[in-house]
């Protein structure tokens, strides 16, 4: 039977209803781009994330998205073994796309980026059926992620090898969607005539408008400080706490309050890092995500950071979260990455580094004393996640960007229904 819209298949590693948050966002676009007018597909693989013995079922109908899953053997993503041959694994079976006949072969394939490499199954895609549109979705870049954290040689053998095949994968992606123009830049490095746009992952939890503190949790949290900042969240080596701590030192006789909710490998470096004179720090428990909007809803400001030599490789999703909840942010990061250029463009935060930190410091006092140029402030982020980042947004820009793969006058229903969004 003949399609009367264009089909467009999603791969990526984890699906709903796996809750890692990179899952839940491919889920939502799932979600939109089925409420848009797509017939949408999805092929993640049939392990959850965090516990590879959990297995899923092999087809599910959810919210109008067919998900077809990939039968994988139980091996561990936490392995960089298992990582790797988990992409070997999913690479093969998504590239059987190429083979299906024309009646279930997709018009769009888009394609994340987990497992690891995943962008190369451009390669078979389009050598075989070049009429297929290929879509990507950066949420990082590898190798060179692994080139940061130190685990591969810039002059590895295997680098100079992988190189011209990711190269030759993004110039046959029809569309790449990087997190923003420190990712492009990086891009770049792959050649000129990308078809690049910026579509950023927004916040899992949408407000409608900035949410107050819970006075009991505030108290027991921050104690009676006029201005609590908040570091929530992963925390490894891409991230830094340094300027954070110096930040903390300084403002000690004030009385402002930093505190760190965080997991991930570097936690203990910062843990040790911390002075028994430092009584204006504390490492708070991980909280689970029931009662995350209330925990961040505790702080006044939200601290971000990157490390310079990660600028480009990955983009902090915790900055988009923290702007939903009406909350400026305040990123310890190279001041040329994304997440500086939208604190100078949207005036949301501020930039922390060892040049900033008297400049800083008058600033968050200022907004110690004065509760209503902390609620102005407040809800500018908010607004200003609502009018540049949200789902609802971004989403819109998916639907339009991939609308404009196909020849919509194939597809009259869809067109019209596009019209009407």
């Amino acid at each position: 039977m003949k399609r009367v819209r264009p089909k467009i298949c999603i791969l990526y590693h984890f699906f709903h209803p796996d809750d890692v948050v990179s899952a839940r966002h491919f889920s939502g676009l799932a979600e939109g781009l089925a409420a848009a007018g797509f017939e949408v597909e999805v092929l993640p693989s049939n392990r959850a994330c965090r516990n590879s013995s959990a297995r899923y079922a092999p087809a599910e109908d959810w919210h109008g998205v067919q998900i077809r899953r990939v039968w994988r053997p139980a091996w561990r993503q936490s392995s960089t073994l298992g990582r790797l041959l988990n992409a070997l694994w999913m690479l093969a079976a998504w590239s059987s796309i190429a083979l299906r006949r024309s009646a279930t072969r997709p018009d769009i394939v888009l394609v994340g980026t987990d497992p690891v490499l995943s962008v190369l199954v451009a390669l078979p895609l389009k050598w075989l059926r070049p009429g297929i549109k290929v879509a990507h979705w950066a949420f990082d870049l590898y190798p060179e992620a692994a080139i940061a954290d130190g685990l591969i040689s810039p002059s590895s053998m295997h680098l100079k090898l992988l190189k011209p095949l990711l190269r030759r994968a993004y110039h046959w992606c029809d569309l790449i969607a990087d997190l923003g123009v420190c990712m492009r830049e990086r891009l770049h490095s792959y050649g000129e005539g990308l078809t690049l746009e910026t579509i950023v992952p927004w916040a899992l939890a949408e407000e409608a408008a900035p949410r107050p503190p819970e006075p009991e949790l505030r108290r027991r949290v921050f104690g009676e400080t006029k201005l609590a900042l908040l570091y929530s969240g992963n925390f490894g080596r891409a991230h830094s706490f340094q300027e954070f701590l110096a930040l903390a030192r300084m403002m000690r006789p004030s009385g402002v309050q930093f505190r760190w909710s965080v997991r991930g490998n570097a936690t203990a470096e910062l843990q040790s890092e911390i002075r028994p004179s430092d009584t204006n720090v504390a490492m708070l428990p991980f909280v689970p995500e029931a009662e995350l909007a209330a925990h961040l809803a505790a702080a006044d400001v939200h601290m971000v950071s990157l490390q310079p030599n990660w600028s480009g490789i990955v983009v902090p999703s915790k900055f988009f979260g923290s702007l939903a909840a009406g909350r400026p942010v305040l990123y310890a990061g190279p001041e040329d990455s994304s997440v500086a250029r939208y604190i100078r463009k949207y005036r949301v935060g501020w930039v922390l580094t060892q040049s900033t930190l008297d400049e800083v410091g008058d600033r968050l006092r200022q907004l110690a004393s004065s509760p209503q140029l902390l609620a102005e402030l407040q809800s500018h982020c908010h607004a200003v996640y609502r009018n540049h980042f949200s789902r609802e947004k971004m989403i819109g820009v998916w639907v339009r960007e991939l609308s404009s793969l196909v020849r919509l006058e194939q597809w009259p229903a869809h067109a019209a229904h596009l019209g009407a969004l």
